[in-house]
């Protein structure tokens, strides 16, 4: 607008306590039109007791010309000829004067009705303090023009949104109550208002703020003092008013809101439950009655597994809604009102009963299916270690030794134990099936009707006798096929045993041709020697009877075993090749032995004395003899019966024992020649005293010599 108009507050007042208005002019065409409407707008701000006051115009024509000037205010007289006391209209320097002459304001001012004065802008504070003028009258007032325009807009916003909104909700809350008093009345609820309560009483509330802010806080920019104006001041119990009455009528309309979506929300609730427990009953049931069997395989009871769970996920659909519902109900029951306790109760009693009676139905079959399937897998795995069990019964024995019997024995045993496990885990979850089947029920019709699981039983049933009749005769074959090894096992023993006992009888015979050589010092240890030797040659007696033994235990095993292409092979003529060399080395030994026993006896004799002359010739005689026939026959090796040759001990250890035998000899022979020159001797004494008895003088020499 070309025109800006100013109304001031209440405390900016002339010198008379009214009002001041300011007209400020500018050089461009005045419209008169808008003009007019504009003092019309504000004047119909100020109280009537403000008004009666009077007003002070100014009028800034200090950028206009004079004929705008005049027509103001002549305008005036037309507009608010009654309100107005005093028209200030602020000339420019020294223009007017001429103008003036022409028009004198205070001649017209019985026609006019109010008093019209010319006055430059420095001179304006004759009329009007300082403080009530702003800057551009050289006053001390701080008024920005602009916000105020702003502020006024927003108030008649506010103002003329929140009488239509009152009256809108008026009209809802009537409605409503009405519909409570004639329930069978359909409500009308596509009836909004059509402003946001909540928008609307936000800005009430920040327009209230801003007035007060402007009451009690002083001037935002700062400068002279700021005091709210009559407009601001009327406006603040007007927005309050608006407020009180809106948030009255708000919370009266957000309780038939609530009331409105308690209802809706209850009804689509109940829609749901009823969709739902239909469903449930409906086609969730004969899905589940439908499914009845648990297959007779692993593949089988998992397609049943797979169909089970599209069943299940259909159902999970419907069970969503129903925790959904639940929430729902659970809420409204924290907050629902008692008339709607028990409806909203007993749809969430119908709901949870049926849906939990499914869900332990969908349970009680996923369980079966799962025990099904353990029961198929755990027959396959039976079936599986029966199958490899017989095949190992049937395949030949053809082992190396005693120890890979055993290891087969061992491997045998250990799957027959891990059959029994099986069947015996086959049984416990047979059972845990049938049981689980013998408890599952359907609903039908509100009812729990038993499945007939004869079927399925019979095939449980079937299936374990089966393993059973199959594990009894793997059994069987193994107790025959576990005696037929046992004796192979003996078998491979006494061949081992009678291996070892040709071993032992060859060790010995090594001993007694290598380390048996000593033929003793003398008589006594050449006895002990012999001794000895007996007692050797019965340990390898015994070790012959004990090979002998097994190699005909081992024939009689063969015959049991009726293997005929096993024997004793060449043990039996090793055993008797060696015995045969033992016994032949054997008797070359005692035959030593005894030999050196007769050489030591007659040394000894001869050493000992006190023999008749005769007798000790003849021992002599015999140590002469014997000891020859002894070195001749160490020289002589011990011929076997297959004609090979070997001699006891090496040639050194025959060497030591000739030369002792050489060396007794030789003692035997010096002892010969000792005692007949001894003999001779005497014979000369003898006969010398025979000859001369007094030529003998015996001299004994003193005890200290």
């Amino acid at each position: 607008s070309v025109v800006t108009v100013l109304l001031p507050n209440s405390v900016c007042k002339d010198r008379r306590s009214g009002l001041i208005l300011t007209i400020p002019l500018c050089t461009e065409q005045t419209s008169m039109e808008e003009l007019s409407s504009t003092l019309d707008y504000l004047l119909g701000i100020p109280s009537d007791k403000c008004k009666a006051r009077g007003f002070t115009v100014i009028v800034d024509g200090r950028k206009s010309q004079w004929n705008i000037v005049k027509t103001v205010v002549l305008m005036l007289q037309n507009v608010i000829p009654a309100e107005v006391s005093l028209v200030c209209v602020v000339k420019p320097d020294e223009f007017w004067d001429k103008k003036v002459t022409h028009f004198c304001f205070w001649k017209e001012k019985d026609r006019l009705g109010f008093e019209v004065i010319l006055v430059s802008a420095n001179k304006l504070t004759r009329y009007i303090e300082p403080c009530q003028l702003t800057d551009e009258f050289g006053g001390s007032l701080v008024y920005d023009h602009m916000d105020w325009v702003n502020k006024r807009l927003v108030f008649e916003k506010f103002t003329k949104e929140s009488t239509s909104l009152l009256d809108e909700l008026v009209v809802i809350n009537e409605s409503e109550k009405s519909n409570q008093l004639d329930k069978e009345r359909p409500p009308d609820c596509n009836f909004l208002p059509s402003f946001d309560p909540e928008t609307v009483l936000q800005t009430g509330h920040e327009l209230l703020s801003e007035l007060q802010q402007r009451r009690f806080n002083g001037s935002e920019g700062g400068g002279g003092a700021w005091s709210p104006m009559d407009d601001e001041l009327l406006a603040q119990p007007q927005v309050m008013k608006l407020l009180d009455s809106l948030r009255e009528q708000y919370t009266k309309y957000q309780e038939v809101c609530r009331q409105r979506s308690k209802r809706s929300q209850l009804e689509e609730i109940q829609t749901k439950v009823m969709q739902v427990v239909n469903w449930l009953e409906g086609p969730g049931t004969e899905q589940l009655r439908t499914q009845w069997g648990i297959g007779d395989s692993i593949r089988a009871s998992q397609a049943l597994q797979q169909k089970h769970e599209e069943i299940e996920s259909q159902h999970s659909e419907w069970f969503a809604v129903y925790v959904e519902l639940n929430q729902q109900i659970a809420a409204l029951l924290s907050a629902g009102d008692e008339e709607d306790l028990v409806e909203l109760k007993g749809l969430q009693q119908q709901l949870s009963d049926v849906c939990y009676r499914q869900a332990s139905q969908l349970e009680s079959r996923q369980n079966v299916l799962q025990s099904a399937h353990e029961f198929h897998s755990t027959a396959q795995d039976l079936s599986q270690q029966l199958d490899g069990l017989l095949g190992m019964l049937c395949a030949d024995v053809a082992p190396a030794d005693g120890a890979a019997i055993q290891q087969t024995l061992k491997h045998l045993e250990e799957k027959l134990k891990s059959v029994e496990g099986a069947l015996a885990g086959l049984r416990e979850k047979g059972q845990v099936l049938m049981d689980q089947m013998s408890n599952q029920t359907s609903w039908s019709y509100g009812k729990d009707v038993p499945i007939e699981n004869k079927e399925n039983i019979d095939h449980i049933q079937g299936v374990m006798e089966d393993m059973q009749l199959r594990k009894q005769r793997c059994e069987d074959m193994v107790d025959v096929r576990r005696l037929k090894m046992l004796q192979m096992v003996q078998l491979f023993k006494c061949e081992e045993d009678a291996s070892q006992a040709v071993e032992w009888l060859g060790e010995l015979l090594d001993a007694l041709l290598k380390t048996h050589i000593r033929l003793g010092d003398d008589s006594l240890e050449t006895k002990v020697l012999l001794e000895k030797h007996k007692k050797f040659v019965d340990v390898a007696q015994s070790t012959y009877d004990y090979g002998r033994q097994l190699l005909q235990a081992t024939v009689v095993l063969c015959q049991s075993l009726r293997c005929t292409t096993r024997s004793s092979g060449d043990t039996l003529p090793r055993l008797n090749r060696v015995w045969k060399q033992f016994t032949v080395t054997s008797e070359e030994r005692v035959h030593r032995l005894e030999m050196a026993c007769s050489f030591h006896t007659a040394a000894e004799k001869v050493d000992q004395g006190n023999l008749s002359a005769e007798v000790e010739q003849e021992t002599y005689e015999e140590v002469e003899m014997v000891g020859k026939a002894l070195l001749d026959r160490l020289t002589v090796p011990v011929i076997f019966p297959d004609g090979s040759e070997q001699y006891f001990g090496s040639p050194g250890d025959m060497a030591s024992s000739a030369e002792h035998i050489r060396d007794k000899m030789k003692l035997v022979e010096d002892r010969k020649l000792t005692l007949h020159e001894e003999d001779e001797e005497e014979e000369d004494i003898e006969f010398c005293i025979l000859s001369f008895p007094c030529c003998f003088l015996f001299i004994i020499p003193p005890s200290g010599f």
